[in-house]
């Protein structure tokens, strides 16, 4: 993957704080939107909405807002900024840089196995972790060459979906309706009934999902999360990240990402909805609205929140969200410990229960929290508290994780 590119000037650690530490925050942020979703209701209902609850008035619109503005933008996101930040971390790493990043992503991919297996079967590490050790070899390809291979891997994630669907057997196609599509009555009670009783009960849904998830699904998901990786890295190198191009820039980029991608994902809703949501046409082919929809509609956000930091503004705002950002991995955790007791059963036991109006107000309840608690935090500690974990693990030493102690240790 060598090829010539032109000099970059360095990436300095408070642009990356200022930048991406942001853009990071008000992701981890975005995405509970959609996760609570699946927290809070079968899991059919995350890709199909019309399989459980009430679909109108309200709750209509404020699933049509976190379709169109949400769903598959911010993981969207957090997949480019993720593979900016192994440029930077093996930049820092020097000749170790490696090793250390096969054993950060073997963390990783342990994490999200625990995460997935003991809370929530919807985790996105182990993915990240397996993609993350394959867009390391690509992390001195010019951006030109990143842009290319991660076009191609991309274009793949979204041809594997619709050859299924082009191929697949009517009777397997009946089946996966009546399982995952628009499961049959039997299947949503036993659901509920697991997520509302306990630990076990939970495990007994939970585990077999999620190893679908890692098995099945992963092969659906990989080759997007790996491209998106590499736009990333291109991103970051191309100083977009860094908010170092000009505040014009940044509002073209968001104009254009904006208005190419939001007709695109509202257009596939029309689509869904006059074909009745059938998975023959929803599942494989109307989710491709969306699919590519959702690339541009995050390049607007990008160039949104690059350019309110390249003036300056909402400076209160940013802050806050940087230190969100910086206790990315520990918010996102924190999400679904705070999500899973609001409502499985070793909880308060509101699975099934919660209508999408009000899955909103919890959304904003933990936001609140998390946007008072991280900036206190960060405040007094380098990392959050999964970082440290991590980051100690990662480099076979307890690191500082005290500012005073960490000054102290340089």
């Amino acid at each position: 993957m060598e090829t010539t590119q032109r000099p970059a000037a360095p990436v300095a650690e408070s642009d990356r704080l200022v930048a991406m530490d942001v853009l990071r925050g008000f992701v981890v942020l975005g995405i509970l939107v959609m996760n609570v979703q699946s927290f809070s209701m079968p899991m059919a209902a995350y890709m199909n909405p019309t399989v459980y609850g009430d679909l109108t008035g309200a709750n209509w619109w404020v699933w049509a807002v976190s379709h169109v503005f949400f769903d598959q933008k911010f993981m969207t996101i957090f997949s480019m900024l993720f593979g900016a930040g192994i440029l930077l971390m093996t930049a820092r790493a020097g000749e170790e840089g490696g090793r250390i990043h096969r054993r950060r992503m073997g963390w990783l991919i342990l994490f999200g196995l625990l995460h997935a297996h003991l809370f929530w079967y919807g985790d996105i590490l182990y993915t990240y972790g397996m993609c993350g050790l394959i867009a390391y070899l690509f992390r001195r390809a010019s951006p030109r060459a990143l842009i290319a291979a991660a076009t191609g891997l991309i274009l793949i994630g979204f041809l594997v979906p619709v050859g299924f669907g082009l191929s697949m057997p009517a009777d397997t196609l009946a089946g996966i309706r009546d399982k995952d599509w628009q499961p049959v009555p039997s299947i949503v009670a036993a659901e509920l009934a697991a997520y509302r009783g306990g630990f076990l009960a939970q495990a007994s849904h939970r585990s077999p999902t999620s190893l679908t998830f890692q098995t099945f699904y992963f092969v659906m998901f990989f080759w997007k999360v790996l491209g998106l990786m590499l736009i990333g890295m291109a991103l970051l190198k191309l100083d977009v990240f860094t908010a170092r191009r000009s505040p014009s820039w940044y509002a073209r980029l968001a104009c254009a990402g904006f208005a190419i991608g939001l007709p695109l994902v509202v257009f596939g809703i029309r689509q869904n909805v006059a074909h009745g949501w059938s998975v023959n046409y929803s599942m494989f082919f109307g989710a491709q609205w969306n699919y590519w929809g959702s690339a541009f509609v995050s390049l607007g956000y990008v160039g949104l929140f690059m350019w309110i930091v390249s003036r300056g503004a909402l400076q209160a705002l940013t802050a806050r969200l940087a230190a969100v950002g910086r206790m990315a991995f520990s918010n996102y955790i924190f999400q679904t410990l705070v999500a899973t007791t609001i409502f499985y059963g070793h909880g308060l036991g509101l699975f099934g229960s919660v209508e999408r109006t009000g899955q909103v107000a919890i959304v904003a309840g933990i936001w609140a929290v998390q946007l008072i608690v991280s900036p206190l935090w960060v405040r007094h500690y380098q990392f959050g508290p999964l970082e440290w974990a991590w980051r100690s693990l990662t480099y076979r030493e307890k690191q500082p994780m005290r500012r005073r102690a960490a000054l102290l240790a340089v």
